[in-house]
């Protein structure tokens, strides 16, 4: 897809103000989009380059050079179930074998797709226009809730919220073995470099520090054991790529169903054994609103098959 080039100028009744600022007012976007405009040397200030922080003023002639169309194409029609929408978020119930959001321009087949095909005014939201509005992500196998901001204010407050970790992020599990007792798994991961597919649990510091792994910590309680499994109640305060499947693995228990971490394969199932059952955060009105998720039918029915 070819890049637009859009010039346009400062009206004379506004202010002289910061690039970055008068770049947002003039083209419509964020400050965070149009900071990213001009670090990628998108921008031009009267036919020359110009720092963020530059003063700009009426008559200045301002050119982007815009490019590809990054939002996800509207797909009202996939089967994203709205568990709650207000003026200021959407929470949806996942189903597995659905990406959280394109990866690429004109992907489709995603949550975000799904988002944007019925809130519109998700395409603008946040600094990244493919994400649709969304505040984290799921595993494409990982079935459950997602939270979406439809204003940039709630988007802020509640990504403020992940990175401050008072976000309450619940899961099911199903893993191999027996597990008696609950814990804590707090060791930092990386990607694994001799599998691009997987992280790995980084116990050793040494090792971290070289290989850049990311602090992360993972919850467990049993809630009941059958034929060799055990069901768990997950709790997650960081949200580093496949967490809870690694760690689950390093101590022992991977996920049923879940081959790219040694997980065995459970009849009738065709994924990981992994749901986002429950959502909790500070909402823009001040509550603290839950939102549940029960196991969808194909987690149910290949648990119910283990009695």
């Amino acid at each position: 897809m070819s890049e637009e080039l859009d010039e346009r100028t400062v009206p004379g009744g506004d202010p002289r103000d910061r690039l970055d600022r008068a770049l947002g007012r003039l083209f419509g976007v964020s400050r965070g989009r149009a900071m990213e405009w001009i670090a990628e040397d998108r921008v031009r200030v009267d036919g020359r380059r110009a720092a963020k922080g530059a003063q700009v003023g009426p008559g200045a002639r301002v050119s982007v050079r815009k490019p590809p169309p990054d939002a996800p194409a509207p797909q009202p029609e996939l089967p994203l179930r709205i568990v709650h929408a207000d003026g200021n978020v959407v929470v949806a119930d996942k189903p597995a074998g659905m990406p959280s959001h394109p990866l690429k321009p004109g992907e489709t087949g995603t949550a975000a797709n799904a988002l944007v095909g019925r809130f519109p005014e998700l395409a603008s939201v946040g600094p990244a226009p493919r994400e649709g509005g969304l505040v984290h992500r799921l595993d494409t196998d990982t079935s459950g809730l997602l939270l979406a901001a439809r204003t940039e204010a709630a988007h802020a407050l509640l990504r403020a919220q992940f990175a401050a970790r008072t976000v309450e992020k619940g899961y099911l599990a199903l893993v191999a073995g027996e597990l008696h007792a609950g814990g804590e798994i707090d060791v930092p991961l990386a990607h694994d470099p001799h599998d691009s597919r997987k992280v790995r649990a980084a116990s050793d510091p040494e090792w971290a520090e070289a290989h850049g792994a990311r602090p992360a910590s993972t919850r467990f309680t049993p809630v009941e054991r059958r034929a060799g499994f055990t069901l768990v109640d997950v709790e997650i305060a960081t949200g580093v790529l496949h967490q809870i499947r690694a760690h689950l693995a390093f101590i022992g228990h991977p996920l049923a169903g879940d081959a790219l971490y040694g997980g065995p394969e459970l009849p009738g199932l065709s994924r990981h054994f992994l749901h986002a059952a429950r959502l909790a955060f500070a909402h823009p009105d001040g509550s603290r609103p839950r939102f549940d998720s029960p196991l969808p039918e194909d987690l149910a029915s290949a648990l119910g098959a283990l009695r």
